[in-house]
């Protein structure tokens, strides 16, 4: 039986807590009862040991959600979104320093919501056997990017090649269309699975089952030429099977 994932949430608004309950518990995961402030949160932590914790930044007293994280990060180890009514600059630069899985603004739907928690856990790091073991199931077949407004699912197996532009990745998709998120390329490609991708040059990485010719300086993955270097060539032929 699969484990059910454990939420708690900080928010001292009663009402949007109690609709963020709601509309968890309709997604199926399991919610403690929210904490209304930093005390209270502190304690849940302690006691519910949820597995991820969703948290107003702006707690109406000295300490606020920011506060709040820095334990998290520092004790608990956990994955955490953020969730403000304020977008503004200054918010989100404090909240870079701690270093958020996610972040949603207010008012948002249950289908942002959970899109938020499933980038929070595919982009969370994953420390401990417990944690990997509750999100295997959800983070393993697919991921969410975000384009323009909205967040879009894409499954490992419409991916043929990612690539590196600056800031920026373009992910090449079998359905020809393409994607342009940001994002650094080492970041990236921390999300895909290594059984299904390899890297072949410093600014790309291929779906391995895309490959249809090998060249010693290129690869052809559907109507794709992907280049190929030596630093990783011989990780790439021993991957599958080639004898140099």
């Amino acid at each position: 039986m699969k484990d059910i994932i454990r939420i708690g949430i900080v928010e001292d608004e009663l009402i949007i807590a109690e609709k963020l309950k709601h509309l968890l518990t309709e997604i199926g995961y399991l919610v403690f009862e929210p904490a209304i402030n930093y005390s209270e949160a502190l304690e849940l932590l302690k006691s519910g040991k949820p597995d991820l914790m969703v948290v107003d930044i702006n707690l109406r007293e000295k300490n606020d959600g920011i506060d709040l994280a820095k334990v998290i990060n520092d004790k608990y180890q956990i994955p955490f979104i953020f969730l403000t009514a304020n977008g503004d600059r200054l918010t989100v630069e404090r909240a870079k320093k701690v270093y958020p899985h996610a972040f949603l603004l207010k008012p948002f739907t249950k289908e942002e919501l959970y899109a938020a928690i499933e980038i929070a856990f595919s982009n969370y790091k994953v420390s401990s056997g417990s944690i990997e073991s509750k999100t295997e199931s959800i983070s393993k077949e697919y991921i969410f990017i975000r384009e323009n407004h909205r967040f879009i699912k894409l499954n490992f197996s419409e991916i043929i090649y990612v690539e590196s532009q600056e800031n920026y990745v373009i992910i090449h998709t079998s359905g020809k269309k393409n994607f342009i998120i940001r994002s650094t390329f080492s970041d990236f490609i921390k999300q895909l699975p290594e059984q299904l991708f390899l890297q072949t040059h410093r600014s790309f990485v291929v779906h391995l089952n895309y490959i249809s010719k090998l060249e010693p300086t290129e690869i052809f993955a559907e109507d794709y030429i992907i280049p190929l270097s030596n630093t990783f060539r011989a990780k790439l032929y021993k991957v599958l099977g080639i004898k140099d």
